[in-house]
């Protein structure tokens, strides 16, 4: 399973490598997992007497626990932010009147129009475009760009950086 993480952060590192498509990545893909949230969130999937899972808690857990298990510091700070933003989600979705789909509705596709002109900067068309599952990729990419940045998680980033020139474009 690691292998294959590392390897679609390799791919996810190939197609953001520009300051600038990286940085609008920051404001867009959470903005996007928060619409998605939200509008998950209002659809129960199982009532157990400990409450509802809806399937916001039920696609995030499976996804949080994938990151945990391949890169656990990573994973760790993914529960803490995501977990924030499901609570945040479940408060909208609880609003009804239409106020979760409006909010699902501006939140998504701005976030896509902030994803678009970052990849502009980066003169390459989006990874999920090669790869449909890179888009579980950016939440975690995010949070190890971060981590890189602060010097932490060194074997992670060899393990993209070794990786990603298969992913490159082809110069000629």
């Amino acid at each position: 399973m690691k292998n294959w993480f590392y390897e679609q952060m390799a791919m996810y590192s190939a197609y953001h490598r520009d300051g600038r498509n990286q940085a609008t990545h920051h404001v867009g893909v959470p903005m996007i997992v928060f619409s998605v949230l939200i509008i998950a969130s209002t659809v129960p999937v199982i009532t157990l007497e400990a409450g509802t899972f809806t399937l916001a808690n039920i696609l995030m857990g499976v996804l949080l626990l994938f990151y945990i298990i391949a890169a656990p510091l990573v994973g760790t700070i993914a529960v803490l932010l995501y977990g924030a933003l499901m609570y945040a989600a479940a408060m909208i979705a609880a609003m009804g009147d239409g106020v979760p789909l409006k909010a699902f509705l501006a939140l998504f596709i701005i976030g896509w129009i902030i994803q678009f002109w970052g990849h502009k900067y980066e003169g390459r068309k989006p990874a999920l475009f090669d790869n449909l599952l890179q888009i579980f990729m950016a939440p975690s990419f995010l949070i190890a760009e971060v981590l890189f940045m602060l010097g932490l998680e060194e074997g992670l980033k060899a393990e993209i950086k070794d990786r990603m020139p298969k992913y490159l474009p082809k110069e000629g």
